[in-house]
């Protein structure tokens, strides 16, 4: 081991050696040059210190295949990777500068930047004309190519360097040597390549003379980026992929860096001028309007131009290397990212969409035919449809028009959260605005829901109807956010929450809770009223001890006996006001408000008349059987058998109705004494 120890130094010595003495040399003539009489002179000097580059790009990378080696073999030998990386980390913060110094005196010499605007010259050739790169001949061309390679390998070197430090410093306890394994495949480049950076530089500064001039106009700014990004593309990737193939960048892409590059140029800009000046006014009054409207358009912008950038650099990739090591070159960058490190800008950007948006729809909130459900088609509905609710749209829901406008809104902001590349920054955006915004909304909705007169809401159509509109529209909403919530770039943002509710969980909550507030108040209300227009009818025990002969002689037959008159009013208010609940109630909550009626009346005048000590002759046994048949007949076309929705009616008619030998059995089995028959008998 101690000789492989001194062997590894000996050889990191000599290497770390020729690098320092490349950087040294480089620099010492850096620093006795004078300006150079003639242009030959100067492209020697160039030329000599090119090669010196080269050579120390050799040594680095010769250091860091031996420092990749003990770290992967020997992790524990941090005494000796520290010392190597501090004497490199010195030679290149020497040599960096001075490879971009020369590089751009390179480029300025062959008459980059070109020209933004176009010349009078045929179409076909105006990208050659104006791209000096095009005109690289010789000497020049080999001379460009060293000088990209030199840039290139020096950043593709750091980001190993980096890696295997962060590897490192990650493992050192567990010493695991497989996790060293790739760092020489490592391909970290997600803030663009130095070499195309440079090339963009000089073009910013020409560009942001225009952008001043613009800034009232942003659509100019934008269109300008995209058009000298578009224009010298495919310039760009003919002439430098081929050099960055040559450096062995694995998965980097010539012309996806230049997207790159100009989209960061934009987002620097938009930063530094555009946001701060659009934001300042935030808390004027008087400037919200203006600044709504002018914010809100250059997020619009944005978008439409990070999706043009997209598609420009995604289109015919041509890349070397494993389909693995592209990743970073899928074009993750968004000029949305703007709003990463800016939250407030995103909180001002988020409550500038919903004054947006309410301010939309404010004029619908008004209007009461915008909470009208749009009629449909009842001819032929049956009971055993409405077990089925395959809902597909509003009206199948009979939601009122203003739900649509609500979720068209919101989804609209929800879309442009999506473009935030910051899954934290997205989630604060949707929750700050179509969240908010719905929120919003479910409180109005709420408020008018609770506006009505408990005492006439079931016999005045309009308050009536006002109730079943806010049903559902609640049961619409709740079906809408239930569909959101299983959205996979929805859910996957739930799932990066703090806790385990769903995005939309709370907003479903309140929604679930308004519908079943409101139905419990017209259940409420119905049976209340139902009781009062029958007291008569349930007070009257002695009905039920009637006798077939009347007082004048006549025998009434029990096959032909009529509704109780006094009962007859309560049903026909019954009938009346749950065939309205049918139309203008959704299926699904109407489906549970007419079952919950028939329980509530199953259990009252089951209460009221069999068990409220009342003595039954045979007649009166079949006038309650007829009274009961009626208040059955009513919720007949909703289910096969009604008389099963009201359990006990139907057992106190079954018991009314038994003869009198099985009767007599029955109490004799029941009067035993033991407790569990008294239990039975009370049943």
């Amino acid at each position: 081991m101690r000789f492989y120890l001194a062997e590894s130094a000996l050889r990191l010595e000599t290497l770390v050696g020729d690098l320092e003495d490349a950087t040294l040399s480089m620099m010492k003539q850096v620093s006795r040059k004078t300006k150079a009489s003639n242009q030959t002179m100067a492209q020697d000097e160039s030329g000599w210190r090119l090669v010196k580059q080269l050579v120390a790009v050799k040594a680095m990378k010769d250091i860091e295949e031996v420092l990749a080696g003990v770290a992967k073999n020997r992790p524990w030998w941090t005494n000796l990777l520290k010392a190597v990386d501090s004497r490199v980390d010195k030679a290149h913060a020497i040599l960096r500068p001075q490879c971009l110094t020369d590089y751009r005196i390179l480029i300025a010499s062959l008459g980059w930047p070109p020209a933004l605007s176009a010349t009078n010259v045929d179409k076909d050739n105006c990208m050659e004309m104006q791209n000096p790169l095009f005109l690289m001949q010789g000497e020049k061309k080999a001379r460009y190519s060293q000088s990209f390679l030199v840039l290139c390998s020096l950043q593709q070197l750091q980001a190993k360097r980096e890696a295997r430090s962060s590897l490192l410093e990650k493992n050192h306890r567990a010493c695991n040597p497989s996790d060293f394994n790739d760092v020489g495949e490592v391909s970290f480049f997600k803030d663009g390549l130095w070499p195309i950076d440079e090339l963009v530089n000089p073009i910013a500064l020409r560009m942001e003379y225009h952008f001043s001039k613009w800034l009232d106009q942003p659509k100019f700014i934008f269109a300008l980026v995209y058009k000298i990004t578009q224009t010298f593309l495919d310039g760009v990737e003919n002439i430098l992929q081929p050099f960055i193939d040559n450096a062995k960048m694995l998965g980097c892409s010539a012309k996806e860096a230049w997207v790159l590059a100009m989209m960061k140029v934009l987002l620097d800009y938009l930063e530094r001028q555009v946001f701060p000046a659009l934001t300042k006014n935030h808390c004027k009054r008087d400037a919200e309007s203006e600044l709504t409207s002018s914010l809100l358009h250059m997020v619009d912008l944005m978008i439409t131009f990070d999706r043009r950038m997209k598609i420009l650099s995604t289109s015919g990739i041509h890349v070397t290397g494993s389909s693995a090591a592209i990743e970073w070159f899928v074009p993750s960058f968004s000029i949305m990212s703007i709003f990463n490190d800016h939250s407030d800008w995103l909180q001002i950007w988020a409550e500038m969409e919903v004054k947006d948006a309410e301010g939309k729809l404010k004029p619908q909130l008004e209007d009461e035919t915008s909470w009208l459900k749009v009629s449909s088609n009842q001819a032929g509905d049956t009971y055993h449809k409405e077990e089925s609710f395959l809902f597909l749209s509003r009206e199948d829901y009979k939601a009122p028009l203003i739900a649509d406008s609500v979720f068209h809104f919101a989804w609209a902001m929800i879309e442009r959260g999506l473009s935030i590349p910051s899954m934290q920054r997205r989630n604060q955006f949707i929750g700050a605005s179509a969240n908010l915004f719905l929120s919003h909304f479910f409180n109005i909705l709420h408020e008018r829901s609770r506006d009505v007169e408990f005492m006439v809401v079931i016999t005045d159509d309009i308050e009536l109807l006002r109730l079943c509109s806010a049903i559902n529209t609640a049961c619409y909403c709740e079906h809408v956010l239930q569909e959101w919530s299983e959205d996979v770039n929805l859910l996957e943002m739930g799932a990066s929450g703090d806790d385990s509710k769903g995005m939309f969980e709370d907003g479903i909550m309140v929604l679930v809770n308004l519908q079943t507030d409101c139905l419990e108040e017209i259940l409420t209300a119905l049976l209340l009223h139902f009781d009062n227009l029958c007291w008569n009818y349930v007070q009257d025990s002695g009905q039920w001890e009637m006798k077939q002969v009347d007082s004048d002689g006549s025998i009434r037959d029990e096959e032909y006996l009529f509704i109780s008159p006094t009962f007859m009013e309560a049903l026909d208010m019954l009938r009346d006001r749950i065939q309205f609940l049918k139309q203008n109630l959704n299926p699904q909550n109407f489906l549970d408000l007419w079952r919950s009626i028939a329980g509530g009346l199953d259990h009252f005048i089951f209460k009221s008349i069999p068990m409220n000590n009342a003595s039954f002759s045979s007649l009166g046994i079949n006038q309650f059987r007829t009274d009961m048949k009626a208040l059955f007949l009513i919720f007949k076309p909703f289910c096969a058998r009604p008389e099963a929705f009201f359990p006990c009616i139907s057992n106190s008619l079954k018991l009314l109705e038994i003869n009198k030998k099985d009767a007599d059995q029955m109490l004799k089995l029941f009067s035993q004494g033991h407790t569990e028959s008294e239990d039975c008998l009370r049943l």
